[in-house]
């Protein structure tokens, strides 16, 4: 068997005694013991102790109707633990040991094309004109809860949040209490769908993932993109260069799905600018509360004219906008009409699948702003576009 690294192995370890701890609170003891005992007998079956092998299936044949439920649910639980410390693991800093993952950086990749034969002008050219399209699809299938998957996401962070040296006892005691408090959460959610997830809910997770990974993510590998080839060829990414797209098919796929009618479309879509306004409008507050400088350039001077404050004048400008252009879709999305006021941001429509194009503010040194842009699917009855 694999040897784990000592780190993961600690982190399951950890995950597994606060799973154990919320058994016994709930459902209590004695249901805490029966699942040792049977964990118990499936290690020794595996080591061969039990001398027939057959432990864990007499002692499982034994149990009752009631006691089913609770045994399955704690172990499906601490297998969603267990790999959650897995993927965590996958992606933590290098610590040396054989069993971390080692990843090529971007400058290794640019370095050993330059020792290739691959001059700075041409490889600043290919990866300036790269074209990477990922697409959310919907999956009704999908088995777990957004709501779980949160929770899950958010245990990722206290692991990372522990995996510092210089945490004093006080911060590593609450951060394992935030972690106790989300496995007792995750324990006492119920896992299963009892609703079959419509198009629009499919749609509502997908941008879940855009608003909770991608938005911040994806700007983050672009900062670190440019950055690279900068170092590698003296020239960094052009301002209007859009590497990576995420585009998606949900709450627009006509291929023979009879829920997803043109009112679904349509919601979708306005839910789809409401979400892209909301989001600008977080990063654009953030950036105006930085943006306190009064030094600008006489072209920002022209715009704002003599004011203490340009960058915050400018941006209270686009806040303004992008507040009434969300109002704007909220109201929408009863049954009002839809013709877009005066003041809503520009929009840009075509036939095809909407997308989120991320760039080009990675170059900023403030948070970036991603570009969302939206074309409306086929059969759309409006050109609804994002931003």
């Amino acid at each position: 068997m694999t040897e784990l690294h000592p780190d993961l192995r600690e982190n399951v370890r950890m995950l597994g005694e606060l799973l154990g701890q919320s058994i016994q609170r709930h459902p209590g003891q004695d249901c805490y013991e029966l699942i040792e005992e049977v964990r118990a007998a499936a290690k020794a079956d595996r080591r061969q102790e039990s001398g027939s092998g057959q432990r864990l299936v007499n002692l499982l044949g034994k149990l009752r109707d009631d006691e089913l439920l609770p045994v399955t649910r704690a172990f499906n639980q601490f297998l969603n633990l267990a790999n959650l410390a897995e993927q965590y693991h996958g992606i933590r800093r290098k610590r040396g040991h054989q069993s971390d993952l080692m990843v090529e950086s971007l400058e290794e990749v640019f370095g050993r094309l330059k020792d290739g034969g691959v001059s700075a002008d041409e490889l600043h050219r290919r990866v300036a004109d790269l074209r990477i399209e990922y697409v959310l699809t919907a999956h009704p299938t999908e088995v777990a809860r957004r709501t779980l998957i949160m929770k899950y996401d958010e245990m990722s962070d206290c692991l990372a949040r522990l995996d510092h040296e210089d945490l004093l006892p006080a911060e590593r005691d609450e951060i394992v209490g935030r972690l106790s408090q989300l496995v007792t959460e995750a324990w006492h959610t119920d896992e299963i769908r009892h609703e079959r997830p419509t198009a629009v809910d499919e749609a509502k997770w997908g941008f879940a993932v855009i608003e909770n990974s991608l938005w911040q993510a994806l700007p983050r590998f672009l900062r670190s993109l440019d950055l690279s080839l900068s170092d590698a060829t003296g020239k960094g990414l052009p301002l209007d260069a859009s590497p990576i797209r995420i585009a998606s098919w949900m709450g627009g796929d006509r291929d023979g799905n009879p829920n997803v009618t043109h009112e679904v479309t349509r919601k979708v879509f306005l839910l789809g600018r409401w979400m892209a306004a909301d989001l600008y409008l977080r990063d654009i507050q953030s950036l105006r509360a930085e943006l306190s400088m009064w030094q600008a350039s006489d072209e920002l001077r022209d715009v704002v004219g003599d004011t203490r404050e340009p960058y915050r004048q400018v941006l209270a400008g686009l806040r303004e906008k992008l507040i009434k252009t969300r109002d704007w879709a909220e109201a929408g999305l009863p049954a009002s009409p839809l013709t877009p006021p005066a003041f809503c941001l520009p929009t840009r429509t075509s036939q095809g699948r909407w997308s989120f194009v991320i760039g080009p503010w990675w170059t900023a040194g403030w948070n970036p702003l991603p570009m969302v842009r939206c074309w409306t699917p086929f059969a759309a009855p409006t050109p609804l576009a994002c931003l």
